[in-house]
């Protein structure tokens, strides 16, 4: 299957009202490619498509789960208490950030059941007021959640304690959906950008120089990962 790691899937819908992680047909394709492959443990992670909001479907012998896309990285560019952050940087820059984050290499998959009937992992990324929809602080969450430390999501995670038991470890689960480029060598450290207070304050960038700061550092990233997606498929 040819990944197209520049492609838009948003914009690629031409309806803005339509959420692309419940109604793109490709990135469901994309997703069911790229992530059906082996577990840490050699297991397949085999994935099958449905019909129903573009859901995917894990199931083993011991265990089954829905998952949705989760388009995850935040722009702000639409907060009314940040426009006045966002009108001073041209608008070619803010149009270039807002493609990169539709692209894959800005997209990841979560169970999609509720548990108990609170919020799955993408809807608390983006009610907490402590992750404000953040990939960087999310992968900080993943990354305390395996080394048992506590953090605005570890309660959430722990309800989806089967999907992060898949991957063994943060390593294990960052080599399998390519964050690598995300977190440090040692796998100790997550490449977390500006502004962060180990999740006392606002995650949201408060003056230019942040937002101008938090943009750089999140498109690098989301870039980097397109070009390890793009290196994974071409050795497969």
């Amino acid at each position: 299957m040819n990944i197209d790691t520049q492609f838009n899937f948003q914009a690629a819908l031409g309806d803005p009202d339509k959420d692309a992680d419940k109604y793109s047909l490709v990135l469901q394709d994309y997703h069911q490619f790229l992530w059906s492959k082996p577990l840490p443990n050699g297991r397949l992670f085999e994935l099958e498509k449905l019909n129903t909001s573009c859901l995917l479907r894990y199931k083993s012998e011991d265990i089954g789960m829905f998952l949705s896309s989760d388009r995850a990285v935040a722009t702000y560019t639409r907060w009314k208490r940040l426009q006045h952050i966002v009108n001073k940087i041209p608008q070619q820059k803010i149009d270039d950030f807002i493609n990169i984050t539709e692209t894959i290499g800005g997209i990841i998959i979560w169970p999609s059941t509720k548990v108990d009937g609170k919020s799955t992992i993408n809807g608390e990324r983006g009610f907490n007021r402590k992750i404000c929809d953040r990939l960087d602080l999310t992968i900080e969450c993943i990354r305390r959640y395996y080394a048992n430390e506590d953090s605005p999501l570890y309660d959430t995670f722990k309800r989806y304690d089967d999907f992060f038991r898949l991957f063994e470890n943060f390593k294990g689960y960052v080599e399998f959906f390519l964050f690598q480029d995300f977190v440090g060598d040692d796998y100790n450290t997550v490449k977390v950008a500006v502004p962060f207070n180990n999740f006392t304050s606002s995650p949201v960038p408060s003056t230019e120089q942040e937002y101008l700061s938090y943009m750089d550092h999140t498109t690098n990233l989301v870039k980097a990962r397109n070009n390890r997606i793009k290196s994974y498929v071409e050795g497969i």
